[in-house]
C-alpha cells in the first residue's frame, strides 16, 4: 500500500473589491528598539500614498498591548532629544486590537473595557516596522502566517535567523560567505560556575578569544539591533560590565574581534526578476563616539556617504555579496547587508538586517534614493510585492 504525500496549498493574497487596499502599519513592540520602531513607522506612514491605500496604524506598547494609534506621523519623531513611544500615541490607555486567528478572516477588532467590540475592517497587508525581538525575529511573521495576512519583508525563517547573530553567521559560513571571528556566550555559561566564581567558564572563553584575536573586542547582545547594548572592550577588566550591559538586552551574547577597515552597507530589494543591490554607502568614522552606536545613528545624526567612494570592482563585489547574503538567508522583500572592507581589500559580512530602519536619516532608503528608487516608490514597491506574494509555504 502506498500513500500520496501532499503539501498544503498556499493562501493567495487577494485584493479588496471596491475599495483601496488597507495597510496596517504595526510598530512599537516589546524590544529595546521600541522607539526606533516608532520613528520608522512615522516615516513609512507619511510616505504611503493615501490615494492608493487606506492606513490603519496599530501600535504595540512596551508591555505588549496592541493599541489603535493616532494617524499623526508628525508625532512620531524625536522631539528635543526625547524618543517617542506607543503609549503617547494610543487612542485609549486600555483599548486593545485583536487580529484574526484564522486564515478565513482578515477583520481586525478593537475592544475597550465595558464597550461593545468595534470592527475596524479587513486588513489586506501588514507593513511591520517592529525592530528587534518580538517583531523582527519571526514571531510577528508567524502570527501573520496563521492569520493568512500578507506582509512586507522576510518570512519566519529568514527573520528568525537574521535576528540571531550566531545562526546568521553559521548560515553565511555554510554558503561560503566571509564573516569575522566571533565567540558565543550562552546564558547558562554566564549564570553558572564554581562556587564564588559565577561565569568563570564564559569569562575564560572571552579572555582566550581576546588573546587569539587581540584587543579591543566588541561584546554584543546576540539578538538586538540599532547598536543597542554594544560595548567596546579595551581592557579585560571591562569584561564583566560589558557582558552585563549586553545581557540587559539578551541573555545570549556574542563577542567579535575588531576588524580594521571601512564600514560599507548595501541595500537589497526584491524586483519582479529577483533581488537587486543598491549603490553601497560608507559609514565614516564618528569622532564623537568609539563606534557607530545608537546615539551616533539616531541622536547625533551621523551622516553616511552615499554612494560609497569605492572602485567599480569593489562596488560590483559588495553588490554581489549582498545579493548572495539575501539569497542564503531566503530573504524576501528587502534587507540591508553590512560589511567591513578590510585593509587587505577583502569584504567581510558583519550582519544582515531583514527589516532595516526607514527613518529620514536611515541608510537603506538613502541608498535606494541614490539608485533611482524614491522613498514613496520604495514603500509602494514593498506593499505591492507583499500583496502579490502568497502566505503559507512558498
Amino acid at each position: 500500500m502506498s500513500s500520496e504525500s501532499t503539501s498544503p496549498s498556499p493562501v493567495p493574497a487577494s485584493g479588496p473589491v471596491g475599495r483601496k487596499p488597507r495597510v496596517a502599519v504595526v510598530f512599537g513592540g516589546r524590544s529595546s528598539e521600541h522607539a526606533i520602531s516608532v520613528l520608522t513607522a512615522g516615516a513609512v506612514r507619511a510616505a504611503i500614498d493615501r490615494t492608493k491605500y487606506e492606513v490603519l496604524p496599530l501600535g504595540i506598547t512596551a508591555d505588549g498591548r496592541w493599541a489603535l494609534a493616532a494617524d499623526e506621523p508628525e508625532r512620531m519623531a524625536i522631539s528635543d532629544g526625547t524618543l517617542p513611544n506607543v503609549d503617547q500615541l494610543a487612542e485609549s490607555p486600555e483599548g486593545g486590537v485583536v487580529l484574526p486567528l484564522n486564515a478565513g478572516s482578515r477583520e481586525v477588532v478593537y475592544t475597550e473595557p465595558g464597550s461593545v467590540p468595534k470592527a475596524l475592517g479587513d486588513v489586506d497587508v501588514v507593513f511591520p516596522v517592529l525592530h528587534g525581538p518580538y517583531g523582527e525575529d519571526g514571531t510577528l511573521q508567524g502570527l501573520l502566517e496563521l492569520s493568512g495576512i500578507p506582509y512586507v519583508g522576510a518570512g519566519v525563517l529568514a527573520s528568525a535567523v537574521g535576528m540571531d547573530k550566531e545562526y546568521m553567521k553559521r548560515v553565511f559560513v555554510s554558503f561560503g560567505l566571509p564573516v569575522g571571528p566571533y565567540e558565543v556566550i550562552r546564558a547558562r555559561e554566564w549564570e553558572t560556575g564554581p562556587a564564588g566564581d559565577r561565569g568563570a567558564v564564559a569569562r575564560k572563553k572571552i579572555v582566550d578569544f581576546a588573546a587569539e584575536h587581540g584587543m579591543p573586542i566588541f561584546v554584543k547582545p546576540a539578538r538586538a539591533g540599532s547598536s543597542m547594548g554594544i560595548s567596546k572592550v579595551d581592557d579585560l577588566s571591562e569584561i564583566d560590565a560589558a557582558v552585563e550591559e549586553a545581557r540587559r538586552h539578551d541573555p545570549k551574547i556574542i563577542v567579535e574581534a575588531l576588524l580594521r577597515g571601512r564600514e560599507i552597507e548595501c541595500g537589497v530589494l526584491e524586483f519582479e526578476d529577483g533581488p537587486r543591490a543598491s549603490v553601497p554607502a560608507e559609514i565614516p568614522p564618528v569622532t564623537a563616539h568609539d563606534f557607530y552606536d545608537f546615539e551616533a545613528k539616531y541622536i547625533d545624526s551621523a551622516t553616511g556617504i552615499v554612494p560609497a567612494p569605492l572602485t567599480a570592482e569593489e562596488t560590483a563585489r559588495v553588490q554581489e555579496l549582498a545579493v548572495a547574503a539575501f539569497d542564503a538567508m531566503s530573504c524576501e522583500g528587502l534587507a540591508r547587508v553590512d560589511f567591513f572592507l578590510l585593509d587587505s581589500g577583502e569584504f567581510v559580512i558583519n550582519e544582515i538586517n531583514t527589516l532595516p530602519g526607514f527613518t529620514p536619516i536611515s541608510m537603506y532608503p538613502r541608498m535606494w534614493q541614490e539608485s533611482g528608487v524614491s522613498y514613496p516608490e520604495l514603500v509602494d514597491r514593498l506593499l505591492q510585492a507583499a500583496l502579490n506574494r502568497p502566505t503559507g509555504l512558498r
